[in-house]
């Protein structure tokens, strides 16, 4: 099905399922301990043995000599795999460091070995016997010192409209600060994980992974084999954040272990291998320059952004949303990519937007303050309606002003103290801050088969995933509705390379284009049923079972005497996206309290109100946003992943050395979804949200530790030594 008109109304408008508060239809699983994550699949293949890697000890140089024999006459080992008998391994468009390392390598604990051995336990002592000689080369590992030789990315030439240095220089009311975000690990519950098998010169992997289309391709790639040789099997995941959304080590460590081994193995990281092995968060160095007028009125915009990275890769996007939230005539956005000897910087939940916010969100609160507007009021007086880089392209919606009015009635923003360092309870200081949310909508052409069986039961499959967001529940709430039966008669299966090609999760692209999908399969089954009843599919109503044209009905089941009934189809996304602007908006709340005497910070109470589209399951959504803005609250006020510049590795790379936040750290969320549907984005009308909530809430924790205290600090994580030099004296 092609989307290159707006949606006009249709089935999902009924909005007899969609839309509606709706529990986890896996929630019992997960629950209950019985939903099989990729490390727990004992039943899908017997004999398995187990694979543990051994992590490069240096975070740059060569391999002189590694020798094995200890640990091949240790008890229990099957096979050892490294770079000697690896054979040629491949190359994919989404990994810039190999996965096996050796002899050169390029980071710290990246994969140079793995063992196997009959239990986890034998081959982990037998990897500690492996001895390496390494010759160690001078390396990066500081950003601010290698941002003097960044480059321009290749990727990412420098944006500009108008004349930014003269409206910059011209502008009566200024801000031009520096702030710095750190690196940051996904930390996600579920390790990476693979069990892998093969069946002749056939491979298959059960695996944790966001893209299942993505990985089969690279892993096919990687291996030097046939697409149709591979399948990646991945229903259930703990946990991504778009660090699962690329092969990663333990994938293609089980599979070549497996094949010398002539058996299944699997694989999972431990954790400290997880934060220096796989990809995180860059660290970002941004400059922020706003130019205004005395009433406000933004004359020019400037983002430069720094990140580090390996060579010839990714640069941390700081600068994406400085394109498009705020109107302003004058433009000047600008990254540039440092060679960092670290591992690799890639995707996490809203890359760019996330960190950049944290810089921009900052700086506008600055020149509000300067220019004397509350800063409210200041995003308000910048709305527009089109995108500043491209004026002939309008927004599809965009309701930022309705959030940012309903969320400071909501929250009593007319009860903050201008002045910093006013409301005291005690020892505690108390202040309020706010931030305004940004996410691009992204769209992902997506695929599925819906099949209608003798039953009356409505199946459906697709290679589409769930990382802990609701997909399974979504999706069925999807068929149900496009095929008017019970939500209890749908099933749904998903994260498997056999079946149709979904979008995947990641992005924000997941909820909206595997949904659309779906819709486009389910109106392809009505179709056929239809026909094979000998009905006009046009004006055919699907309900309570039946399908209905005008005063007759038909039970569906009278379809599906012969056999079951298939639709296959997928959403195609035209055009739209470029002729309008698609994204997402919100305003964010939160009050603070911080301790006079040791700066400790506290946060009391989180709104976030959002504009994303029709929200397809509250329950989920809101989930989704919770846990976005309690990233954002971590990267705010501990996450850190702290780096040894000596010998370049993370030092922090266990979850007792990485703190993130807890239950006890946020004690109340609040979030409102305003009423909101986008023709323009699909046949669903509705939008991503997953990663809108963590787009500015880091922003709104810091100007409310300004309000509270009168400290201004630019400088993330905000932890207590840099708060208490500027704390007041509160006598």
């Amino acid at each position: 099905m092609k989307f290159d008109t707006p949606a006009a109304e249709n089935p999902i408008d009924q909005l007899k399922f969609i839309s509606r508060p709706t529990l986890r239809i896996d929630g019992p699983l997960k629950t209950t301990g019985t939903a099989p994550y990729a490390y727990e699949r004992h039943d899908v293949v017997a004999n398995q043995a187990y694979g543990f890697i051994l992590g490069a000890g240096i975070a740059k140089g060569r391999i002189k000599s590694m020798d094995i024999s200890k640990a091949k006459a240790a008890p229990g080992v099957i096979a050892i795999v490294n770079s000697d008998n690896a054979g040629k391994i491949g190359t994919t468009p989404r990994n810039f460091a190999r996965l096996l390392g050796g002899p050169e390598i390029q980071h710290y604990h990246q994969a140079v070995a793995i063992v196997v051995a009959e239990t986890f336990e034998q081959a982990r002592a037998a990897t500690s016997l492996i001895e390496v000689e390494y010759q160690r080369e001078e390396g990066s590992y500081d950003l601010a010192e290698a941002k003097d030789d960044s480059v321009v990315p290749k990727t990412h030439e420098d944006k500009s409209v108008g004349d930014f240095d003269k409206a910059f220089s011209e502008a009566p009311v200024k801000i031009d600060e520096m702030y710095s975000t750190s690196d940051e690990s996904h930390a996600m519950m579920e390790p990476f994980a693979t069990i892998a098998a093969w069946k002749g010169d056939e491979v298959t992997l059960w695996t944790s992974h966001q893209m299942i289309n993505w990985a089969a391709n690279d892993m096919a790639s990687l291996l030097g084999i046939p697409r149709n040789k591979v399948r990646v099997i991945s229903p259930y995941i703990g946990g991504g954040f778009g660090g699962k959304l690329f092969v990663r080590a333990d994938a293609l460590m089980a599979a070549l272990a497996a094949r010398e081994a002539k058996r299944p193995v699997k694989v999972a990281l431990a954790r400290p291998m997880m934060m220096n092995n796989a990809t995180h968060r860059p660290a970002t160095i941004q400059r922020v320059r706003l130019g205004a007028t005395k009433d406000g009125k933004l004359t020019a915009v400037g983002h430069d952004g720094w990140s580090g990275n390996l060579k010839d890769s990714r640069p941390e996007v700081s600068t994406k949303q400085s394109t498009k939230i705020y109107a302003g005539d004058n433009r000047l956005l600008r990254l540039r990519l440092a060679t960092l000897d670290l591992p690799e910087g890639s995707a996490m939940r809203a890359p760019g937007e996330a960190p950049g916010m944290m810089a921009l969100e900052v700086a506008m609160d600055e020149l509000a303050e300067k220019l004397g507007i509350d800063p409210v009021e200041l995003r308000i007086i910048n709305d527009t309606q089109v995108d500043p880089m491209d004026p002939k392209r309008r927004y599809s919606k965009r309701q930022m002003v309705e959030c940012l009015r309903e969320g400071a009635e909501k929250f009593g923003w007319n009860k903050r103290q201008v002045e910093p360092a006013q409301v005291r309870e005690g020892q505690w200081l108390i202040g309020m801050g706010m931030a305004g949310a940004f996410r691009d909508n992204a769209l992902a052409n997506s695929a599925a088969r819906v099949t209608l069986d003798r039953d009356g039961k409505v199946i459906v499959e697709t290679d589409m995933t769930d990382i802990g967001t609701g997909s399974y529940t979504i999706i069925a709430q999807t068929a149900a509705e496009m095929m008017g039966v019970p939500l209890a008669d749908v099933t749904v299966r998903l994260g498997d390379s056999s079946f149709p090609i979904s979008s995947g999760s990641g992005g924000q692209w997941g909820a909206n284009s595997s949904t659309a999908g779906v819709y486009a399969a389910c109106m392809k089954l009505r179709e056929n049923i239809a026909k094979k009843l000998g009905v006009n599919p046009e004006g055919a109503l699907f309900g309570d079972g039946k399908i209905t044209v005008g005063e007759k009905w038909i039970k569906l089941t009278e379809a599906t005497k012969n056999g079951p009934i298939i639709g296959k189809d997928g959403i195609e996304f035209g055009d739209l996206a470029k002729k309008y602007a698609q994204s997402t908006f919100g305003a964010h709340f939160v009050e603070i309290a911080v301790h006079a005497m040791t700066g400790e910070t506290r946060i009391r109470r989180m709104l976030g109100v959002y504009s994303a589209g029709r929200i397809l399951n509250p329950v989920s959504a809101r989930s989704q946003v919770i846990g976005a803005m309690v990233m954002g609250a971590g990267a705010a006020l501990m996450e850190h992943l702290v780096v040894d510049k000596k010998r370049g590795f993370f030092v922090n790379h266990d979850l007792a050395g990485y703190e993130v936040p807890v239950n006890a750290d946020i004690p109340r969320q609040e979030v409102i979804f305003l009423e909101e549907t986008d023709p323009l984005s699909s046949p669903m009308k509705a939008k991503g949200v997953g990663e809108l909530g963590i787009c500015g809430i880091g922003a709104a924790v810091a100007n409310a530790i300004y309000n509270a205290t009168g400290a201004r600090v630019r400088d993330y994580p905000i932890t207590l030594d840099k708060l208490l030099d500027s704390l007041p004296d509160i006598g």
